[in-house]
Parts: C-alpha cells; structure tokens; sequence
C-alpha cells in the first residue's frame, strides 16, 4: 500500500481544559493492567499466569482505562475524518473502538507493535465483527513539562529497501492536546518514561477488510 501520508497530525489542537478534565475523569475510574492480543485485560497483576506475566514484561507496562463517553468521540472523530480525508488515505470505516486512557508512570512502555492487522475481529459485537482497525488514533493529554520519555516512535521501513528509513519521533505530539492519525497497519512503539506520569488517549477506527 502507497500512502502519501504515513501520518496526520493536529498540533495542540485541544484546550488545556479539555485535556486535565479528561485526565482527572480518567484517573477516577478502575484501572487495568495493559495487555496485548492474546493476554486479555486484567484488573489485578496476580491474575497473569507467570508466562503471560514474562512475556508481557517484554513488551507493555502501562496501565488504562476504557472509555465510552460520547463527548470523546464527538471531540476526536471529526479529526479522524480530517486527517483521513487530508491525508489522501480516503478509508472507509464505520465504527471506532472503546477509547483507551492510558497511563505511562516511570519505567513504562510499550515495545513496537502494530495496531491492526488483516484478520477480521471475531466480536464482541455486529459493530465489531468482521471488521479490521484501519485508523489509529493517539491524543497527548499530558503537558510535555510533566514527564520526560515516553516518545511515540514510528517505524515507516519498507522491509523490501535496502536502505533502511530511520526511526522517527513524532515531536508534533508533544504538546498537550495535540492529535496523530496514522494507518493501524505502522509500526510504532513508546519509549519508557524517565520522569513523570504521561497520559495519552487511543482510539481504533475499524471498517470492513481491504478489498
């Protein structure tokens, strides 16, 4: 797939406001430890077998939250068509996910992954299933003054050059309330956080498979 864009970005494009509402909304309900895939969500870390735990250890140490609210997507989705429409990508989807609040204290990270992939979800429900995540969305809802690390990076190679892109840090999403839209298919990691707490929140937008 040939994009023109690897990514769209929105610099600073939600109020302080909004942004520490969210966080103090966020940090109020039950938090659970972040998984991957095939580890399902879990609300105390005792429950992880020892080899979920090992393995999990080697790619994600995060808490979140997920979020429903429809204030959220009313604020978030009119930037995910922008950026789509902006960026020439021009995906049709229908459906966004449950929003992901996350939290990234001291020592946390979250390895390189890729959102999306082709195989269809299987549930939870008629909005779901069938569906692939085709859009990503992440929103940085942290003041950059309040943590160091925690850098969201992507890996745009193509595995067939011989040369190599560099790795590339997204600095447009540092400031407090800006938002990246990016293919669910890019590679992309955040770095551990050295100093501080980063908030930040995610949300998939899922269509049918490409055609």
């Amino acid at each position: 797939m040939n994009l023109g864009y690897d990514y769209w970005f929105f610099e600073s494009a939600l109020s302080k406001k909004f942004c520490e509402e969210l966080i103090l909304y966020g940090n109020q309900k039950n938090k659970n430890i972040a998984t991957i895939g095939y580890i399902p969500p879990v609300s105390k870390e005792h429950e992880l077998s020892k080899k979920d735990k090992k393995a999990l250890s080697k790619i994600r140490k995060s808490n979140v939250v997920f979020l429903n609210d429809l204030f959220i997507y009313k604020t978030i989705t009119p930037f995910i068509e922008m950026a789509n429409k902006n960026a020439g990508w021009n995906f049709e989807w229908d459906f966004s996910e449950s929003s992901q609040f996350t939290i990234y204290n001291k020592g946390q990270f979250y390895d390189w992954h890729q959102d999306g992939t082709h195989v269809p979800h299987n549930g939870p429900n008629k909005n779901y299933f069938g569906k692939i995540r085709k859009l990503s969305v992440t929103v940085s809802l942290s003041d950059p003054k309040d943590y160091k690390g925690g850098d969201l990076q992507f890996d745009l190679s193509n595995p067939r050059q011989k040369n190599k892109r560099p790795i590339e840090t997204i600095k447009q999403i540092k400031p407090q309330g800006s938002i990246v839209v990016f293919p669910s298919h890019t590679w992309h990691r955040v770095t551990p956080v050295t100093k501080g707490t980063r908030y930040s929140l995610v949300i998939w937008s899922l269509g049918k498979p490409w055609r």
